[in-house]
């Protein structure tokens, strides 16, 4: 997929020289070496999980594209998807869904990359494929004129987001005359004009070993994994490259662009041209940048004083050149002049007088301590080796350190005189518009009959069908300590030593819908909000200033997060308590908050997304049920402080509340920690009721919601479900489900409505369990004149399920996602801190994963035929559209 990658980072090219020597003292973890076809491999050892990410990186991508065909890198991206000699399309998407993690890719202006995130027991059938992938590429006539149905409905999803549409004349201007002024996307038209040969000859002048670098970030023998690195790659002949193209960037014109959006706010963007990742000033512009956009900035400030919704500054790097971008957010029916006058006036004082040598400080500080928390996720720390490299040109993640701790506020002043200046400034409005009111619909096109049943098995090929014969439990590699508190607090502690850092993790089990009086709809949000302002202790702006003297990260909340290196872990967690036990809530900032919420709120309710989701849930649900409650305005200017008050005393509360808490910490230090912070809490009352009740079976039914702004529809089909988080039956509903919607290309779903018929570019099917209700939803984006052709076969292939036995190979498929991705969930810190938090808020042992591990093993074919017979009614969804009508 075409992906706008916000690459993220310190880099420097200028100080390649200057790295060098720290490049050439790698880490003992690290492997590097340069095959002699010229293919750069590094291997990064991470025994966080059994998990490994590999990442080719081919150094091409929309830069080097014939003229009038801007997304010819895209296409072959997802050409080689399609099968190459050895391995066809079919193969291919069996042996990647098998093995049941992360298999993309991701086209940008300079890099096309594609990635596995799968356990290390497969690592050598990732390797088999990217080799064979690299060797040679299908692209037969016949396979581009089904795909590019697939990447026209991806272009046709893009183009109905009013902010790509702004990107897309944000890039032409500030890059005009050079390969950067279109996006990688790619058009319709063109697409149309582009044959399979045009993309295999692009493939075949770029794709080659010595136009590569390979990234291998996990839990592998470094020595083994390059030998068979070796094995696999080694014979590819390196190929005499074409010339670059040049860059030639010219003055950048003021231009103002306006948009209708669909979303419920406004938003007004300011743009300016910056240093690329490549550039010599980078790390100055991102040390710039960082400190525009602090929390004790004035952009920041605007949505703490009410000036708007939400304020602050960010970047987006490209290696020849970038963009730094101020945003404001409006409320729907203001008026942004006064908002947009406030933001330059921001910028031309950073310009004029410079930026503040407290926050320029704290940025750099902030950044260098980035660096530990990448290695916190193994996928993360494979990307963060891949921008490095590949993006950045430089020796490693690790290379910039010097560079940030030698950017002086001198240098970032110069550069904010340099790039602000209003001549140069690309201006945009987004304003939410009405689409119109929810339609009940009569069926889109039902009728439509399509045969043919789901594609028959495929034969795996010999080397992966061994990889693939052995089903068990994984093994996991954690060991949780769990503890409760005197005062009812649960508190659960993973330690790992893979960085010098410990990241927390905490929520309160509450339900607004079930607890919040009649008529004070939308105080959880407004509670939420007040959070921001600093506690009865420190207020907002020396609250952040002891954050960042630690470089520590806190959100406080019903849902509430710390991110702190080890050495501070003590004090970061007093920040935390202080924040979530001893807010300020200020009146003052309660009156901008509940403007801001109340402006939020008018817009949000008129939205097509709200509306569509609203008259979803009408249809799904009994009159009267409390899902159905939501703030509106009036209500939301009705509440008082002391209303408020008596919400945040009711529901924060010990005995509800968990906290999580990965990283570099003993259990025992950890826990004496929270105690002495969280210790003296207590609860009022007796414990609330927080779970919606059950309901009954929903009626079928069809929703249509105009979108203006959209060219394609997103179908939403639902039902409610019988079956809950607790019922064994959910297993089987799992298990069939990976068949119908998992694994990519190899699922029923993805089989039909993609790769066979191009009616849509990405679909998905989920289960969501609750306590005491649930739901079935199948999702997808598609052409109005294909929803109706879309909707059919969804219904076709669920019925399927219900009168047929999957086939044994589809069900050891499935078994085998679902078990290799239990692994693959414990492989960064948020994912171990997630899936404990769910497991604890939900009453389930800690080891749970396991014990499904062990349920989906011993599933026959026969019970996952009866569950989806017993439990879901392919002929009671209610469908929902938003978008142009269908047709």
């Amino acid at each position: 997929m075409y992906k706008r990658v916000l690459r993220l980072g310190f880099a420097t090219f200028a100080l390649l020289a200057a790295a060098g020597a720290g490049a050439a003292r790698a880490p003992a973890n690290v492997t590097r070496a340069t095959l002699a076809n010229g293919l750069r491999v590094v291997i990064v050892r991470d025994t966080l999980a059994p998990v490994v990410t590999t990442e080719v990186n081919y150094l091409v991508g929309s830069d080097e594209v014939p003229a009038a065909f801007p997304g010819t890198a895209h296409a072959v991206e997802h050409m080689m998807f399609r099968g190459s000699p050895g391995l066809s399309k079919d193969q291919l998407a069996a042996v990647t869904a098998n093995m049941g993690g992360t298999f993309d890719a991701d086209t940008t202006e300079g890099v096309t990359q594609y990635y596995f995130v799968a356990p290390s027991q497969d690592l050598g059938v990732a390797l088999h494929v990217e080799s064979l992938r690299m060797r040679g590429l299908t692209a037969a006539p016949a396979e581009w004129a089904k795909e590019r149905g697939a990447i026209e409905q991806e272009v046709s999803h893009d183009l109905s987001n009013p902010a790509y549409k702004f990107y897309e004349q944000l890039q032409a201007q500030l890059f005009a005359g050079t390969p950067y002024a279109h996006t990688p996307l790619g058009t319709r038209p063109s697409f149309d004009k582009t044959t399979a040969g045009m993309l295999k000859s692009f493939y075949d002048r770029w794709y080659a070993p010595n136009n590569a670098i390979l990234v291998i970030a996990g839990d592998v023998d470094p020595a083994a994994t390059l030998a068979r690195v070796k094995r696999e790659f080694g014979s590819i002949a390196r190929k005499t490259l074409p010339a670059r193209p040049t860059f030639d960037f010219k003055p950048v014109h003021a231009m103002t662009v306006k948009l209708p959006t669909d979303s419920p706010y406004g938003s007004v963007y300011l743009a300016w041209r910056l240093p690329g990742s490549r550039s010599p000033d980078y790390a100055t512009a991102l040390v710039m940048s960082a400190a525009l956009g602090s929390k004790r900035a004035a952009l920041y400030g605007m949505g703490m004083d009410g000036t708007a919704l939400y304020g602050g500054f960010f970047d987006q790097s490209m290696p020849r050149a970038g963009i730094g971008m101020a945003v404001g957010i409006f409320a729907r029916g203001n008026d942004p002049t006064a908002m947009l006058a406030h933001m330059r006036s921001i910028l031309a004082q950073a310009a004029a007088k410079g930026i503040d040598p407290a926050l320029i400080e704290t940025a750099k500080r902030n950044a260098i301590a980035g660096l530990e928390f990448q290695k916190n996720s193994v996928d993360g720390l494979a990307n963060a080796w891949s921008n490095a490299l590949a993006f950045q040109g430089l020796g490693s993640p690790d290379a910039i350190r010097h560079a940030i701790a030698a950017v002086t506020p001198r240098a970032v002043d110069a550069l904010a005189r340099e790039t602000f200046a209003p001549a140069h400034e690309v201006t945009a409005i987004l304003t939410p518009q009405s689409s119109g009111k929810p339609v009940a619909g009569k069926g889109f096109g039902g009728a439509e009959s399509f045969a043919s049943a789901p594609g028959k098995s495929v034969q795996l090929p010999a080397w992966a069908a061994r990889s693939f014969a052995r089903l068990a439990v994984p093994h996991s590699t954690l060991a949780p300590v769990s503890y409760t508190l005197p005062n009812g607090l649960r508190l659960i502690v993973q330690p790992e030593s893979i960085s010098d850092t410990v990241e927390l993790f905490g929520r309160i089990k509450t339900n607004e819908d079930l607890q919040a009086p009649k008529g004070e709809e939308g105080v959880a949000d407004v509670l939420d909000g007040l959070f921001s302002y600093g506690t009865t202790h420190l207020d907002r702006l020396s609250f952040q200033r002891k954050l960042d003297a630690i470089s520590a990260h806190v959100n406080a909340g019903s849902s509430f997060s710390l991110a702190v290196p080890s050495t501070h872990f003590a004090q970061g967690v007093r920040l935390l308590a202080d924040d979530e036990l001893h807010p300020a809530l200020p009146a003052r900032a309660f009156a901008v908050v509940q403007r801001q919420q109340a402006g939020l709120v008018a817009g949000q309710i008129r939205s097509p997304g709200f509306l569509l989701q609203l008259g979803l849930d009408k249809a799904l649900l009994p009159p009267r049920d409390p899902q159905l409650r939501y703030p509106k305005p009036r209500q939301i200017m009705a509440l008082t402080l002391q209303r408020v008050k008596n919400y945040y005393a009711r529901i924060f509360r010990p005995d509800m509340s968990t906290i999580v808490i990965v990283g570099n910490v003993d259990p025992a230090v950890a826990k004496r920690v929270v105690e002495q912070s969280f210790g003296a809490w207590r609860s009022r009352g007796t414990r609330p009721t927080v779970d919606y009740p059950a309901v009954p079976p929903n009626k079928p039914g069809h929703l249509y919601v105009p979108d203006q702004s959209a060219s394609q529809d997103s179908v939403n089909m639902a039902q409610t479900l019988d079956v809950t988080r607790d019922d064994p039956a959910r297993f089987a509903l799992n298990l069939g489900n990976q068949v119908l919607g998992g694994g990519f290309y190899a699922s029923r779903l993805y089989h039909d409505l993609r790769e066979k018929s191009g009616l849509v570019y990405t679909v998905g099917t989920s289960f969501a369990f609750g306590k005491h209700r649930s739901t079935y939803t199948v999702s997808f984006g598609a052409d109005p004149d294909k929803v109706a052709a879309a909707r059919a076969i969804v219904v076709r292939d669920l019925t399927e399920m219900q009168r047929a036995p999957v086939s044994a190979s589809d069900l050891n498929r499935a078994k085998g996602i679902l078990l290799r991705q239990i692994p693959l969930g414990e492989s960064s810190f948020g994912g171990i801190g997630g899936q404990l938090l769910d497991l604890a808020i939900e009453g389930k042992p800690l080891d749970a994963m396991s014990i499904a591990a062990r349920h989906y093993l011993a599933l026959t074919a026969a019970q996952v035929e009866r569950a989806y017979a017993r439990h879901v009614r392919p002929a009671a969804f209610v469908t929902a559209v938003k978008g142009p009508p269908p047709k």
